[in-house]
């Protein structure tokens, strides 16, 4: 039978409720009985001990807020009698021992990638085109459309007809009928085949950076899309400048060399204001592109071991069960490829927020522990100094799935990270190097950390939500957890895992862990897409610092 309720930590003073509670009830739980002051909803947490204004909430282990007024044993936690609090951090303090999980299952398994020159193994074989600046949007959407309906990349045009059976409806007189036609889509329409077949597509990136802002976002875009360029899910590139702007050809260049001095893939660059007419720098940037693609195209998968792969962790629409089923489900996985010698990247610096001396501590270098306090620091000043907070992180829909305070937020989203050491700390917009564990400066906003976790070398994203989210990525397959078997119902069509077993105690966090990872084997190696893949979800915001949260 499925328990009712459950404490993280023997430190904690609250209980989670995993099902529905009403007030009066009597709920037992290690050997103690509760009589609850209020209804408590699944995911939110009642106290387990009269607590005093002012007194110190904790779950997991650590500090999550602080009472703003008497909540009595019983008592629901809400977001007028409690607010953030975190606990401070300094230097590491102690040194960390860490148990790898078993890996005998893992250690000869071999996905099937495209392998690069500098080494690094891709799950996918794409071709992107890019502007360095907003101005060139457009000439990027026409690319777009020229080579994804020409080379056999668009997806079926579902809507489209849709719209078109409607037009048609009333250029006959048939108004009465567009309220009540059931519309579908002509879908038996063949699709144009596809010219290169071991081509996985071409990625157009559209974002509103480059000029007009500070000089830091401009190189800091330069530096993000040279990450794109460098990835090991991309063949080639063909990047579009207007000529003036502060994101300058060069420098992108220079950051190319920074992550790789022998940059060897196929790279088209054209200049509008050099090209001279539009007509002309399109012409040429479709003939090279075509080039390109020709060679991408002699690319192959080829077996390679799971330590080539670098996996991002992400939250997004997180509710109160994230904490205790897909974060630390993909925790395990993470380990089991830190175990490996693989790569992971941990994000979201204002979802650490009250977890950093565990970090620290598990930093296995003191100068990574100081890197990651430096950032730390750094980020909460610049949130400050526009008039925010870390404490600002949760969204309504966090907070009304029992998700509280940033602290309270920061303890379950850390889960993912599972318990290996931390290995490398990462500014925005570096590039992994360095197996295992990696914490990334970025923002918690899902487009923003998924793009800068790309840039930064993942290869797959490992996605969990608990209210459900859309998002994807142009060049690395995302894929979406549920934290509870409900939303993975409700919204299946953008779902591909359902964590919800941990919950219902069907499945423990290990065996889940080990579904994941079996998961991403089979994506990594081409034979499954995920959800966002399937339906063209290619997200792209570059981050401007100290803006976003």
């Amino acid at each position: 039978m499925q328990n009712k309720v459950l404490k993280l930590d023997s430190k904690d003073n609250v209980l989670i409720a995993l099902t529905d509670l009403r007030r009066g009830e009597q709920v037992s739980f290690d050997s103690q009985t509760y009589t609850l002051e209020s209804d408590v909803p699944a995911k939110h947490k009642f106290a387990t001990e009269d607590l005093a204004a002012g007194a110190r909430v904790i779950m997991y282990g650590v500090l999550v807020g602080k009472a703003m007024e008497t909540i009595r044993r019983g008592g629901l936690l809400t977001t007028r009698n409690i607010h953030h609090e975190a606990a401070a951090f300094q230097g590491k303090t102690e040194e960390y021992r860490w148990a790898p999980p078993d890996v005998s299952r893992w250690k000869q398994r071999e996905f099937l990638g495209y392998r690069r020159s500098d080494g690094q193994v891709g799950t996918r074989n794409y071709w992107i085109v890019v502007p360095l600046v907003f101005c060139e949007n457009r000439n990027i959407a026409v690319l777009k459309q020229a080579f994804e309906e020409e080379l056999g990349f668009a997806a079926p045009q579902v809507y489209r007809r849709q719209v078109a059976e409607l037009a048609r409806l009333y250029a006959d007189g048939r108004t009465d009928e567009i309220k009540t036609r059931e519309l579908t889509g002509d879908t038996a329409k063949p699709q144009r085949s596809r010219v290169f077949e071991n081509v996985d597509g071409v990625r157009f990136l559209l974002h509103d950076g480059g000029c007009g802002g500070t000089r830091e976002d401009s190189t800091n875009l330069c530096g993000l899309i040279a990450g794109y360029i460098h990835h090991p899910n991309v063949a080639g590139a063909t990047v579009l400048s207007l000529g003036c702007q502060h994101a300058q050809v060069g420098i992108l260049r220079a950051e190319l060399r920074k992550r790789n001095p022998n940059f060897d893939k196929p790279l088209v660059i054209v200049e509008q204001q050099q090209s001279g007419t539009e007509v002309a720098m399109l012409t040429e940037a479709i003939r090279s592109t075509f080039l390109g693609l020709m060679e991408a195209n002699r690319c192959l998968r080829t077996p390679a071991p799971l330590s080539s792969l670098c996996i991002g962790l992400k939250c997004g629409g997180s509710d109160g069960f994230s904490g205790l089923s897909a974060n630390p489900a993909i925790g395990h996985a993470s380990d089991i490829l830190a175990a490996l010698g693989g790569k992971t990247i941990l994000s979201e610096f204002p979802e650490l927020c009250g977890v950093e001396q565990e970090l620290i501590n598990r930093s296995r270098r003191k100068e990574v522990a100081d890197r990651f306090i430096h950032l730390m620091k750094n980020y909460g000043a610049r949130a400050k100094a526009v008039g925010s907070g870390f404490e600002m992180n949760p969204s309504p829909g966090n907070m009304r799935d029992g998700l509280l305070t940033d602290a309270m937020k920061s303890a379950g989203a850390a889960r993912k990270g599972g318990s290996s050491p931390v290995t490398a700390v990462l500014d925005y917009p570096e590039y992994s190097s360095e197996a295992g564990l990696n914490l990334q400066c970025t923002p918690g906003n899902d487009v923003e950390c998924v793009t800068a976790q790309v840039g930064a070398g993942a290869s797959v994203v490992l996605f969990t939500t608990g209210l459900g989210t859309p998002t994807g990525n142009p060049i690395a397959p995302v894929v979406k957890l549920a934290t509870n078997s409900g939303l993975a119902q409700r919204m299946g069509d953008i779902i591909d895992i359902d964590t919800g077993g941990i919950i219902s105690g069907e499945k423990t966090i290990q065996q889940m862990g080990e579904e994941v990872l079996e998961f991403v084997f089979h994506t990594a190696s081409g034979e499954a897409r995920t959800k966002a893949e399937g339906k063209g979800q290619e997200d792209f915001i570059p981050w401007k610092r100290g803006i976003s949260l």
